[in-house]
């Protein structure tokens, strides 16, 4: 009955248009005040707690590195090296696209920002040499998700932040499922344009080539700076944020010259805002977290499903119908702080390792991130080529069944994720 009213709450502040965080808020006061008596100090102190994780810093220095990256012609760079490697191949350009949008991820650790950086140059670029517009949004939309995936990634920060797991395992074990993803929408790329008979580019020169690596260097650099930081034990990750955050704006202002130094306030001032968004999501999501544990609504939810004989494979398959649906209706970072802590205790009483249940609930993110009616990355596409959010829903159906496909291959084949943190003695 508890979860029932807690939930009904929520969903009834959803429906009037509330923004999600603020919903979170009401939702705790009104039931902390009306229907309960939580002592006041326990909530003010759990909010205290809450917020003051060192990690969460990491989530400002991220989006501003991203910021950093997108205004100072790393994006550009990326995509000239991308398809200087593969623009000879079947469907070249939408091959590129897959190639930069998973290098820039591995930069910005954002989905949306790597949906605009890479997406408003390549897909004009595509309509221009003779791509009809849906293959190149598909292309784009789809591989622009490997931003949550990929590490850095700001989604993985926040699972971390809700169960007290470890980033630096969570970046590594998001390292060959984002390739593998990668390589998966290559292939479907690479195999409908050889199917439609779409253009080719001419093969570059491997002198062109080098000039095109060179270019995209310093940007390439930043992605071995961040993991091999973390993986030697240099620095943590809230410390590979800040140094990437501080690189990303040396080579964007005075190595590429693409931003200057008086656009520099400009894009604090958009990173701030995004910062202090997310930021104001997190403090809700730990006191409706608070609410549900106090309620002891996940150990209730716990037993029940052990009391039903639920093993492993039927709570993974309930999980993924479960976000698959809420990322319909909700953004990625809303979901991970509300889920998270509630679906949390029942896969650890079920064995499920906390690394891999944590890309589990990622890969969910990157599907949610191009199904309507609130997948950002449609809403940005719908804006670069000016076609109706319903066009570039149907545009991305084939990418998206591949996605769907690789949620089932990483649910249950967990070695996928636990391989590489495992290599390096991380788990």
């Amino acid at each position: 009955m508890t979860t029932l009213i807690i939930f009904s709450l929520l969903a009834l502040l959803l429906i009037t248009g509330m923004p999600i965080s603020i919903a979170l808020g009401m939702t705790v006061l009104i039931y902390l005040f009306a229907l309960t008596k939580v002592p006041i100090e326990a909530v003010a102190l759990k909010l205290f707690t809450g917020i003051e994780r060192f990690e969460i810093m990491a989530i400002p220095f991220f989006i501003l590195a991203g910021n950093f990256l997108t205004h100072g012609g790393v994006a550009r760079r990326m995509v000239r090296f991308a398809s200087a490697m593969v623009g000879h191949l079947h469907g070249g350009l939408g091959l590129a696209g897959v190639l930069a949008c998973a290098l820039f991820a591995a930069i910005s650790g954002s989905s949306p920002a790597t949906v605009v950086a890479i997406g408003s140059i390549l897909m004009p670029a595509m309509i221009r040499a003779g791509f009809p517009w849906e293959f190149g949004t598909g292309v784009i939309s789809t591989s622009g998700a490997l931003g949550i995936l990929i590490p850095p990634s700001i989604v993985m920060v926040m699972y971390a932040v809700s169960t007290n797991t470890s980033v630096g395992a969570l970046f590594m074990a998001g390292v060959m499922p984002g390739i593998v993803l990668a390589l998966m929408l290559g292939i479907l790329t690479w195999q409908r344009a050889r199917q439609f008979g779409y253009p080719r580019q001419p093969k570059a020169t491997w002198k062109e080539r080098a000039v095109a690596f060179r270019e995209s260097v310093w940007g390439l650099s930043l992605i071995f700076l961040v993991m091999g930081g973390i993986y030697s034990g240099l620095f943590t990750p809230t410390e590979a944020a800040a140094v990437s955050a501080v690189y990303a704006f040396c080579v964007a202002v005075f190595v590429h010259r693409d931003l200057k130094i008086t656009d520099t306030p400009r894009v604090l001032l958009e990173s701030a805002n995004m910062s202090a968004m997310l930021l104001y999501i997190i403090t809700n999501a730990i006191l409706f977290s608070f609410l549900l544990t106090y309620e002891n609504i996940p150990q209730a939810m716990s037993n029940w499903m052990l009391d039903q004989g639920f093993g492993p494979v039927v709570f993974l398959l309930a999980v993924n119908l479960i976000l698959l649906l809420a990322g319909d209706f909700m953004e990625p970072s809303s979901i991970i702080l509300i889920m998270a802590p509630l679906m949390y205790p029942v896969a650890m009483r079920l064995g499920i390792h906390p690394i891999h249940f944590g890309i589990i609930l990622t890969v969910n993110m990157e599907i949610g991130m191009v199904t309507p009616p609130v997948g950002l990355n449609l809403y940005i596409a719908s804006g670069i080529t000016h076609k109706g959010l319903t066009e570039v829903t149907v545009a991305c159906v084939p990418w998206m069944v591949i996605m769907v496909f690789f949620l089932l291959l990483v649910t249950y084949w967990p070695a996928l994720s636990l391989w590489l943190p495992g290599l390096l003695g991380m788990l």
